[in-house]
């Protein structure tokens, strides 16, 4: 399908000229002044592209750029002018024009600059949905933190955002470093820069240096141009470097030098290369055990650790279980086209149970499984993995001697989840069925009713 374009200009002849030109490739609706135009607008919000004289009678096109842009904000704009100055051309891209064209029309180079403004917009449009996917998935109101640990860690977060103070991240894998680094991202001033991620883990050691700073033409061979590196390639942004414990000891110290004085060299470089970042580090390793055994400077460690966040492993934080869970299946139903609508309190209570060694990776994981495995519906016990159906409680219950209220008030509240299933109710208790039963007719000798 032709995209669509509006051609607003007063003199007939002129906008006719333009519209036929262009109807090859476009389609094309035509009008006389500024009213007409945002009537057009409004009445076809796929209208990509608006081609609008600057002298027209009553509102001039500057002033419909104004009024268009703010009706709709993704309207790419072209201005036209027989008395073009520079004052014109600047005031018409502060307002948000993509282009300023002087009159006479040159049709070649019409179609050129409406076909580059269309694919600038859309290439902003592709930012902006990135950057819309990301705010939902990395955004500070998006993490779950219900539990006292995350709230720490988020209350940290928050606080931290703001400035350019440099993060030290630790924790196990898969519990969140990346999804916490984003969110201080987002929210600092330097949210609309690059965000550029290094896993120092996975980079050959002999390629490192030329990803973290880049190289000169010449500098080894197969280096036939001048290549930007991750510093460069940040500026004004933010450096994520991952597995920071990976380090080799000699690139320790050039990181330690940019920390020190925010410039470095390009490998067969010799002029200094100044740059603007903040640098959040993050490790599941205890880097004061790797500083003790000579494995990393301890003046790096300072350097990087001005503020050390620390992630809780996912059991240690078993109360987000459920509303992570929860949003997992929705996230991961629509992404997987799955008809899957929740999950039951029993299937949650398994989960509930296990001991999570891939932390908040590992669930999500597992939840994508169960949706994807589903035949649709609310997920529940049954489909959970095979391998979490025995996993214990985790406050696991006594098989023998007195029953404490505790011990009691959770069986109640577990069969009260199942529907009074009995095998399902042990299952998620990580007790067997014989124990179960003999622990309800307890109950019921003591008189008391479930």
């Amino acid at each position: 399908m032709k995209p669509s374009i509006l051609v607003v200009d007063d003199e007939r002849d002129t906008r006719e000229f333009m519209a036929r030109a262009l109807s090859a490739d476009y389609q094309v609706a035509t009008a006389a002044d500024a009213e007409q135009a945002l009537k057009a607008l409004d009445a076809d919000p796929g209208i990509v592209l608006m081609l609008s004289d600057v002298r027209m009678p009553g509102a001039d096109g500057l002033q419909l750029l104004k009024a268009a842009r703010a009706r709709h904000p993704n309207l790419i704009c072209i201005l036209l002018t027989a008395f073009g100055t520079v004052d014109l051309a600047v005031e018409a891209m502060k307002e948000g024009a993509e282009d300023f064209i002087t009159k006479p029309i040159d049709l070649d180079q019409l179609d050129l600059r409406v076909a580059k403004a269309l694919k600038t917009g859309a290439l902003q449009r592709e930012v902006q949905n990135l950057r819309t996917q990301l705010d939902e998935q990395y955004g500070l109101e998006n993490i779950v933190a219900s539990s006292a640990p995350m709230k720490r860690v988020m209350d940290l977060v928050r606080r931290v955002a703001p400035s350019s103070a440099t993060v030290l991240l630790q924790g196990p894998n898969g519990s969140g470093k990346d999804v916490i680094a984003h969110a201080i991202h987002n929210r600092s001033p330097r949210a609309h820069q690059p965000f550029l991620a290094v896993n120092c883990g996975a980079i050959p050691e002999n390629l490192i240096e030329s990803e973290l700073f880049g190289y000169e033409k010449g500098a080894f061979t197969g280096a036939y141009a001048r290549k930007q590196g991750t510093f460069e390639a940040a500026d004004h942004g933010t450096v994520f470097l991952d597995e920071i414990g990976e380090l080799p000891l000699a690139m320790q110290v050039k990181l330690l030098r940019v920390l020190e004085n925010r410039s470095f060299q390009r490998i067969g470089g010799t002029e200094s290369v100044d740059v603007d970042i903040r640098v959040i580090a993050a490790t599941n390793r205890d880097l004061k055990d790797l500083v003790a055994q000579k494995l990393f400077r301890e003046d790096l460690y300072y350097r990087l650790n001005v503020v050390d966040i620390h992630l809780p492993a996912l059991k240690d934080h078993r109360e987000d279980i459920p509303l992570l869970a929860a949003r997992f299946v929705k996230e991961l139903a629509e992404r997987n086209g799955a008809p899957v609508t929740g999950i039951t309190p029993a299937a949650v209570k398994l989960l509930e149970a296990y001991d999570w060694p891939g932390n908040v990776r590992e669930l999500r994981n597992t939840v994508e499984k169960m949706v994807v495995l589903s035949a649709g519906g609310v997920l529940d016990v049954a489909d959970v993995p095979d391998s979490m159906q025995a996993a214990p409680a985790p406050a696991v219950l006594s098989t023998g001697g007195t029953l404490g209220e505790n011990e009691r008030a959770q069986i109640i509240s577990v069969l009260r989840d199942v529907g009074g299933n009995r095998s399902q109710a042990a299952k998620v208790l990580g007790i067997s069925r014989r124990t179960l039963y003999r622990k309800l007719d307890e109950y019921a000798k003591e008189g008391i009713s479930l």
